[in-house]
């Protein structure tokens, strides 16, 4: 994973986790990776890992039973919130960046629909 400068990675790596979590790469119930394995795929701090861990139980994206580890939510409302919230966010971002270049949320919306993109892509 390459990492933003600007935002703290115990974060991005929080964000990576819930992406896989609501795109369905890591299902509800599932185990986490300990924390070890966790900091070697993302060659990170282990610290940095029980930081991680420590904020998606705040946020309930996970929950840790002692002895045996951390696991996915299994609350499938709470899926669903974290895939709106994300889309949100990127549609801001993506509207953000078109203003930038001098677009209306308009312009930019019918640039989208006239687009080329392919979703098999």
């Amino acid at each position: 994973m390459e990492y933003n400068p600007s935002l703290p990675i115990y974060l991005q790596v929080a964000n990576s986790i819930k992406r896989d979590i609501v795109t369905g790469k890591l299902e509800p119930g599932a185990k986490l990776p300990s924390v070890r394995d966790l900091a070697v795929e993302y060659t990170i701090n282990p610290n940095t890992v029980s930081r991680v861990y420590r904020e998606l139980e705040m946020e309930n994206v996970c929950f840790t039973r002692r002895g045996t580890g951390t696991f996915v939510t299994q609350d499938p409302e709470k899926v669903r919130t974290m895939r709106r919230e994300m889309a949100g966010t990127l549609i801001y971002e993506f509207l953000e960046g078109m203003k930038q270049l001098g677009y209306t949320q308009e312009e930019a919306i019918r640039i989208l629909e006239q687009s080329e993109y392919k979703e098999d892509r």
